[in-house]
């Protein structure tokens, strides 16, 4: 009788035991992957800088969309007016990873082609890729060599989520 106390004691103390052990943050939901996160629309200030000058300081929207967890696509929006405009460009499959209180993007080169609004084809080479979100806002920089241009347009664009 004694051996059937003792047993009895144990099963109680263990279920206990396990009772306590299993209650805790289990049920917290797993982080969204990091493309998750940063998808989206951020409108905020384009900075474009040619050979040290200001060429364009405008409110722009830049378009984030999630490729793979761990990557996105950015969509740079038309800038320039008439014959020195440059239409919608594309840079794709931009690897982020997840800070300690932000995720970052790194891209060092980025080669594609565009057809123009008079329907001629233009290559362009956006390379520096640096891209830091955190939060809702993000501050992304580039340097961008588009056509026949002698020399490269330095970008950079602060915004904050639609």
């Amino acid at each position: 009788m004694k051996i059937n106390q003792l047993f009895t004691m144990m099963a109680i103390a263990l279920a206990t035991v396990l009772g306590v052990c299993s209650c805790g943050s289990d049920d917290d939901e797993p982080e969204a992957a990091v493309a998750t996160q940063v998808a989206g629309s951020y409108t905020g200030q384009e900075i474009i800088l040619v050979m040290a000058d200001e060429s364009s300081n405008e409110t722009k929207t830049y378009e984030f969309v999630k490729v793979t967890d761990t990557s996105v696509d950015m969509t740079i929006p038309q800038s320039g007016m008439g014959p020195m405009s440059i239409p919608p460009l594309s840079v794709k499959n931009i690897p982020l990873a997840k800070g300690e209180n932000n995720i970052i993007g790194k891209l060092a080169s980025y080669t594609g082609t565009v057809t123009t609004d008079s329907g001629a084809e233009r290559a362009y080479t956006i390379s520096n890729v640096v891209i830091m979100f955190n939060g809702n806002t993000v501050v992304a920089s580039f340097s961008l060599k588009y056509g026949n241009m002698p020399f490269a347009m330095e970008t950079s664009f602060t915004g904050t989520k639609k």
